[in-house]
């Protein structure tokens, strides 16, 4: 890629003890071959507080954690967390994007205008909704580094920008519906992959991971660096697929893995790959862990911000699409400031540093669920949106409290 370093190395040398030659060199022991960079200090509370969610909901309410639910669970999670996946790689450069929502609605408009009104074909329509919102971003990220806006300043405007858009877009009504026979409608709401694939996905990926796992260390047997015993990884990867698998069996009970959570589960696997695997990913987290020091090795940090900030507004805007299948509708409401506040707590539960450099795609996984758990769980006691804003709020606290106190840790090793 055109902003990776001179001759594809980081000089870490340069980078200095305990900043971003720790993210360059992300390889890891314990839990960061299973669940990413990160998931060793972030992760692990995460799912602890999935468990605990899990528990409580489900001695609440038996139907909490039955097949249907937990279908309908991944079905509504699945928006949110393409969303959270885009905060994510904002929050790993130490940024923070607060129009996903408004950004998010804007393309939610765009495809339903589009479909509806303009009689586009539907992929045409997908596709005009997503490059909109990235060339949102991309001019984020060229304010943030050509001008100086500060990230939080800029994205507020864009929030205000953006929503003046989806209501221009939406006309005078405020409102379409789409049709329920509609390619995207059904993708959203009834489309499921069939038990055989889902188990060959889930074993393709376990496989994969595994053979990737263990080609990471044999190179780094050849080169002489430290690695993990064989024994440890094999038993986390065989869990991983006991999990995935029984997890897959459970849901085919009911009526499957649904098509938008098999996307969203996809595309957190590209991300992963993308930053634990690829030079920009590594850069990512160099800019994230220190700007300067990033800048100094060689790293093209300006672009690296602008590739995020696109990246985020782009996952946005297929965010809003997948909201509108969902919903069957497009109208005012749609990514209104709940989901702002919603996107940025999943990125931040599941795991992802608000200082930078830490995380991982997982991270919005494991948020996403843990936001959805506790709204279904809630909805399931018949109670109404002011407990979901207080146990979140809660549950988002204490995940910075986590962080914050870890950062601590760090840095007080590193003197």
């Amino acid at each position: 890629m055109s902003w990776s370093p001179p001759g594809g190395r980081v000089d870490t040398h340069a980078l200095g003890p305990g900043s971003a030659s720790r993210a360059w060199r992300q390889g890891g022991v314990s839990w960061r071959g299973l669940l990413g960079p990160g998931a060793d200090s972030g992760s692990v509370p995460v799912l602890a507080a999935l468990l605990v969610l899990a528990l409580v909901f489900q001695a609440a309410n038996p139907h909490f954690l039955s097949a249907d639910n937990l279908v309908n669970l991944s079905l509504q999670v699945s928006a949110i967390g393409v969303m959270a996946l885009g905060m994510v790689l904002v929050l790993l450069v130490g940024q923070v994007d607060l129009s996903v929502g408004a950004v998010s609605g804007l393309a939610a408009a765009i495809v339903a205008v589009g479909a509806v009104h303009q009689g586009w074909p539907l992929a045409v329509a997908v596709a005009v909704a997503i490059v909109a919102a990235g060339v949102i971003g991309a001019g984020y990220g060229w304010m943030f580094t050509r001008v100086g806006v500060p990230s939080f300043v800029l994205t507020l405007a864009g929030l205000l920008v953006a929503q003046g858009l989806q209501e221009r877009v939406l006309g005078s009504s405020g409102s379409i519906t789409l049709p329920f026979d509609s390619p995207l409608v059904r993708f959203s709401q009834q489309s499921f992959l069939a038990p055989a694939l889902a188990y060959g996905l889930v074993a393709a990926g376990v496989v994969g991971g595994l053979g990737l796992r263990l080609l990471e260390r044999r190179r780094r047997v050849l080169a002489e660096l430290p690695v993990d015993p064989l024994r440890p990884v094999l038993v986390r990867w065989s869990l991983l697929g006991a999990v995935a698998g029984s997890a897959t069996w459970y849901l085919n009970l009911n009526r499957g893995i649904g098509a938008s959570f098999a996307l969203f589960l996809a595309l957190v696997l590209a991300a992963d790959i993308l930053l634990r695997r690829t030079r920009w990913g590594r850069s990512v987290r160099a800019v994230g862990s220190n700007v300067g020091s990033a800048h100094r090795a060689g790293i093209a940090v300006r672009r690296v911000y602008v590739a995020t900030f696109t990246a985020c507004a782009a996952l946005a805007g297929l965010g809003g699409v997948l909201a509108a299948g969902r919903l069957a509708a497009a109208n005012q409401g749609t990514g209104g400031s709940d989901t702002n506040l919603t996107v940025i707590a999943a990125a931040v539960i599941g795991g992802t540093s608000l200082f930078g450099g830490r995380g991982s795609a997982w991270s919005a996984l494991l948020g996403a669920l843990v936001v959805g758990s506790i709204s279904s769980g809630l909805t399931l006691l018949n109670l109404d949106a002011a407990p979901r804003y207080i146990v979140t709020g809660m549950v988002l606290a204490l995940a910075v409290t986590v962080d914050a106190l870890g950062r601590r840790r760090v840095n007080v090793a590193d003197r």
